[in-house]
């Protein structure tokens, strides 16, 4: 019987890692991270570099939430991996609001382009924008994801060609002051401005975390759902208005990144071993930590900032997305 018994549990399959203990390992990663880039080469001034280095940290916590969340639900909620909220011409919309903000720059005073009346503006507009997308759409052709895809592609075209045409039109020092906005800058946002949209990343944060069971079973699909006593059309609405909130205050903090969402909520798919947003949002999230913190040590001090961030985070990014497209073929 003894032989019998040690047989069966040779046969039996080894188990891997918890996804609570992964979860637990990535987030030891993202604190030695952290510690890493807060303590390395630090100099004598303190005073300035401590809180420096500490507001590019919240920064780039606060983008990795933005990023990693985002990403995840509106997959789980589009059925589809290969696509990330900034299809929907967030980010498009984004430059064309730079683009005007500084072709008019005379109707704006040059300290109002870098305070949080401009913030609130840029998100204000980004998320009535996806409200009001996602309400008529939905609306006229019932939840049809397909199509309010089609349609973000389009609206993103459109912003992008305006943007294009007065960025032709402007005088050629508005043109170099806009380039610096069109590309991700961790360095960007103020202390107030950071601390206002840590606050808001961690009151949606909360309503995620609290919604984090009815994403399992909009993940089953949309007649699933409704089957299982879901209010799809509610449910869906709620969580892309949350989705909208992030991506807003992401995008106006630092800049557009396209492809990092891509990147976190993939690798959280394959690390976290469950499909379970509970582990898909927490990996997700902490992935980002680490790229984020983690790239920027080794540019700053392994490379001796041969590149920024934001470009190799793309030019991977695109890499990433063309092999994803390319496996489904």
């Amino acid at each position: 019987m003894q032989k019998v018994n040690s047989a069966i549990a040779l046969a039996k399959p080894k188990k891997g890692l918890t996804p609570l203990q992964r979860i637990w390992i990535l987030l030891a990663l993202s604190l030695l991270s952290i510690v890493l880039y807060m303590t390395i080469n630090l100099g004598n001034n303190l005073a300035y570099i401590l809180p420096h280095r500490g507001y590019i940290v919240l920064t780039m916590i606060v983008v990795a939430f933005a990023a990693g969340a985002s990403t995840v639900l509106f997959q789980t909620i589009a059925n589809n991996k290969i696509l990330t909220p900034s299809i929907m011409g967030l980010e498009a919309l984004f430059i064309l609001l730079q683009t005007v903000f500084i072709f008019y720059t005379d109707s704006f005073p040059a300290s109002w382009l870098l305070n949080i009346g401009k913030f609130l503006l840029e998100s204000t507009l980004l998320v009535l924008f996806s409200v009001l997308l996602y309400r008529w759409l939905f609306v006229s052709v019932k939840m049809n994801i397909n199509l309010v895809l089609m349609v973000g592609i389009i609206l993103g075209t459109l912003f992008r060609s305006v943007a294009t045409l007065l960025q032709r039109l402007m005088d050629p020092n508005e043109f170099s002051i806009l380039q610096s906005r069109m590309f991700a800058t961790f360095t960007r946002g103020t202390p107030e401005l950071i601390f206002f949209t840590l606050l808001i990343t961690v009151v949606v944060g909360v309503l995620l975390w609290r919604m984090r069971y009815c994403f399992d079973v909009l993940a089953l699909g949309q007649a699933n759902a409704v089957n299982l006593g879901i209010n799809y059309r509610q449910q869906v609405t709620v969580i892309l208005l949350l989705i909208s909130i992030l991506v807003a205050i992401s995008t106006s903090l630092v800049g557009p990144l396209t492809f990092l969402g891509l990147m976190v909520a993939n690798l959280a798919y394959f690390i976290s071993g469950s499909s379970q947003h509970r582990y898909l949002l927490p990996v997700s999230f902490l992935l980002g930590v680490i790229a984020l913190i983690g790239g920027q040590l080794v540019l700053e001090y392994g490379l001796n900032m041969a590149g920024t961030l934001s470009v190799v985070i793309e030019f991977v990014g695109g890499i990433f997305f063309i092999y994803m497209v390319l496996r489904r073929f």
